[in-house]
């Protein structure tokens, strides 16, 4: 099998920030150097796989060298998904649908880290925990949850090693709530019993949703790459993902300087 680090980005429900997380991470690791291959196992949206090929487009009609994937794929089966494990590359990221598929529980089981985003919310935890309707204590982990535990003990019985797991605050509110401390606590009480850590994510900056059409994330902004009007909120974005790079335990830089922005 290869020796690429997996990184799957999963979690059942739509709408959490899947492929926004997979993307921004596979082209800051490839800005640090790192070769990565996509695998996108959403077939019916395939969010990941359109963004690389705008991204080569973009690139060509622009005349820009930028980082490119080694390759991408759209895993049909788990016979596609096991033909890319093996082949050569430093990262294998592995974007997930918003439902439990066969496919994407084959890929939580090979991963060595799993990346969970979800928004600020209990509808989202839902997906993590059941709670109390009237205390709003942890009752006992969802099945989302139940199956990645079943993934790491898999995975540990295999290879002597559990899978790393990390669930992204996503879209956090700018100023503290009732609701937010709520979630906080109650994120906290589940990773104690099933064993992941929480950090926060990336919040919902509209940078993020305008280079998307173009193939490019934060990272890619320079002076000769801004198809938008670059601020300081794009170099406050910048600074984000570094932060997030550094939980994940990946590269802490990610690209140009943010002076290069400016």
């Amino acid at each position: 099998m290869s020796h690429a680090r997996v990184i799957v980005v999963g979690n059942e429900k739509g709408g959490a920030g899947k492929s926004t997380v997979a993307i921004h991470l596979a082209v800051a690791l490839m800005h640090e150097g790192a070769r990565v291959a996509i695998l996108d196992l959403d077939t019916r949206q395939q969010s990941t796989g359109h963004f690389f090929a705008n991204r080569a487009a973009w690139a060509a009609a622009a005349g820009e060298a930028l980082p490119q994937p080694e390759r991408v794929v759209t895993a049909w089966n788990i016979a596609d998904l096991d033909a890319t494990l093996i082949e050569p590359a430093d990262i294998l990221m592995i974007d997930t649908p918003g439902a439990d598929t066969e496919l994407s529980r084959a890929a939580h089981q090979r991963a060595d880290l799993i990346v969970t985003p979800m928004n600020d919310s209990f509808v989202d935890f839902d997906m993590l925990g059941v709670v109390d309707p009237v205390s709003l204590e942890v009752l006992r982990p969802s099945l989302y949850a139940a199956s990645v535990w079943e993934a790491r003990k898999l995975k540990a019985a295999r290879r002597g090693r559990s899978i790393d797991w990390v669930v992204l605050r996503n879209r956090l509110a700018s100023v503290e709530a009732r609701n937010r401390r709520r979630v906080d606590e109650r994120l906290a009480a589940l990773a104690r019993r099933v064993g992941f850590r929480a950090i926060a994510g990336l919040r919902d900056r509209v940078i993020y949703r305008e280079l998307y059409p173009f193939g490019l994330t934060v990272s890619d902004l320079s002076r000769t790459v801004r198809p938008v009007q670059v601020s300081l909120a794009h170099v406050a974005a910048r600074q984000e993902l570094r932060m997030l790079m550094a939980d994940l335990g990946l590269a802490a830089d990610t690209g140009p300087t943010a002076a290069a922005a400016e």
